[in-house]
């Protein structure tokens, strides 16, 4: 190593492979390195400590800031120079060099009195740009580590009663669009615990099908379709008398449903009801299906509806995706 300390500073919106090459050339060329992460005005779907955490992940052995109160972009290069400048006083933080890929690099080294080294300034070695990446995401997300591209995956979420085809309609969705879905994971625990039901169980089902959405992300591509989530585990737990009150866990992962996920359509009861020997009927659906309806508008959870045959669900659901 030639360095003892080396400094990288950019937006790394989104991180990409060009800038892990930037990254692992400062990690071999310097015993030591801090990465600023910052941008004014931030991006609202990737804000700076979102981007900070994916280099923390990726590189743990890397120090990551977010400086605040940063000048504007478009501000002038000695301006940005100066501040981080002040920043890096102020921190502590004393490199003797700057790692860039931009023609920036040199001037802004020279302004902190420290020698630079240029990395693939041409874009030969890893051709790709953040800029050219945030307009096609998805079409280009092989320049994005899986961890990376997990973060613009939307979660959309299929609720209603028993019988309302949320699971064909998950698995009929994942499949026109190539990407994956999971099932309801309250069935298996219902049909393991022969519909008898304790607290517990409800908050383990919420777990675990939080888990396996997380599980599912690095294999998905733009969409994750997820059949019921905590909203609907959580009036489950009432509908059937299993729950009195609501688990404090069970109750935090309902409430941050409408965050977690980017999309709940509300699966219609318009269609038979199919008894396969764990549900009730078709008037105990229909009591249900209201509650979901009305715990969604009371929770203010933007929803659409869908009703009709198969395909016609998943047209409605692709083509709102697709708006």
């Amino acid at each position: 190593m030639v360095f003892q300390h080396a400094l990288v500073v950019g937006k790394f919106a989104p991180l990409h492979k060009g800038h892990q090459f930037l990254i692992e050339s400062a990690l071999a060329g310097a015993a030591r390195v801090t990465v600023l992460c910052y941008a004014n005005p931030d991006f609202p779907t990737m804000p700076g400590d979102v981007r900070a955490a994916w280099i923390r992940r990726l590189y743990p052995q890397v120090q990551v800031a977010v400086p605040h109160s940063a000048p504007p972009d478009a501000a002038a290069g000695p301006v940005h120079w100066a501040f981080l400048s002040h920043w890096l006083q102020c921190a502590g933080v004393t490199p003797d060099v700057v790692f860039s890929s931009e023609h920036y690099g040199p001037p802004f080294a020279a302004a902190l009195g420290v020698q630079h080294r240029m990395v693939d300034l041409a874009r030969a070695c890893i051709p790709v740009s953040a800029t050219r990446l945030r307009a096609d995401l998805h079409g280009q997300r092989q320049w994005l580590a899986p961890g990376v591209y997990r973060h613009f995956v939307q979660r959309v979420a299929l609720l209603g009663a028993e019988s309302t085809g949320k699971s064909a309609l998950a698995a009929e969705l994942a499949a026109r669009a190539a990407t994956q879905f999971v099932p309801e994971i309250g069935r298996d625990v219902w049909q393991a615990r022969g519909g008898q039901l304790v607290p517990d169980d409800y908050v383990d089902i919420a777990q675990r099908q939080r888990a396996a959405e997380d599980a599912a992300l690095d294999a998905c591509q733009r969409f994750l379709f997820v059949d019921t989530n905590a909203l609907t585990t959580l009036l489950l737990g009432f509908c059937y008398g299993h729950l009195r009150e609501a688990p404090a866990l069970l109750a935090q992962y309902a409430d941050e449903c409408g965050a977690r996920y980017a999309h709940h359509f509300l699966c219609g009861d318009e269609i038979p009801f199919e008894q396969d020997g764990w549900r009730m009927d078709a008037g105990w659906r229909a009591e249900v299906q209201a509650l979901v309806r009305a715990d969604l508008l009371q929770r203010g959870v933007r929803y659409a509806s869908v009703a009709g045959t198969l395909d016609e669900r998943a047209q409605r659901v692709l083509a709102y995706l697709q708006e």
